[in-house]
């Protein structure tokens, strides 16, 4: 088979691999890249589709299972807002349900608390739990009085 009819499989499975994101495609392209280099250097139909189904194989088994494992772990720094949470801070104006001050990380952020029947009084540590928009959502750190 001419190495060009390899090189049209390749693009067909890559255009499928864009659609699906499954990494079954792409990776039956990059084989069909192999048999289109084989066929290229002029080795006959039978060594072409031996060199795709090994390409194939080893992708699929080997190469499918790393990246589907790469792709379910969860970063290993968080960056942005998501670095805020968990992290303490001071109360700059009394926290109650509705607003509030603190200073997180140097800067002021408007903030309000977690439990709606906590008022957090100024000079309060507090644990930033989450971020919603530009507002800390926190939870004093000590029992308050």
């Amino acid at each position: 088979m001419p190495w060009f009819v390899w090189l049209l499989a390749a693009g067909v499975l890559s255009a499928a691999e864009f659609f699906t994101l499954t990494l079954v495609f792409g990776l039956l392209a990059g084989a069909a890249l192999v048999a289109a280099v084989v066929a290229g250097v002029g080795i006959g139909i039978l060594g072409q589709l031996v060199a795709l189904a090994i390409a194939a194989a080893a992708g699929l088994a080997i190469i499918r299972p790393i990246a589907l494992r790469h792709m379910t772990q969860q970063p290993l720094t968080r960056d942005g807002t998501d670095a805020l949470i968990g992290k303490r801070a001071e109360v700059m104006q009394e926290v109650t349900a509705t607003r509030g001050l603190i200073k997180l990380s140097g800067e002021e952020w408007s903030a309000r608390a977690l439990d709606e029947s906590l008022v957090i009084p100024v000079g309060a540590l507090v644990d930033v739990m989450e971020i919603e928009g530009a507002t800390a959502i926190v939870y004093p750190r000590e029992l308050l009085p």
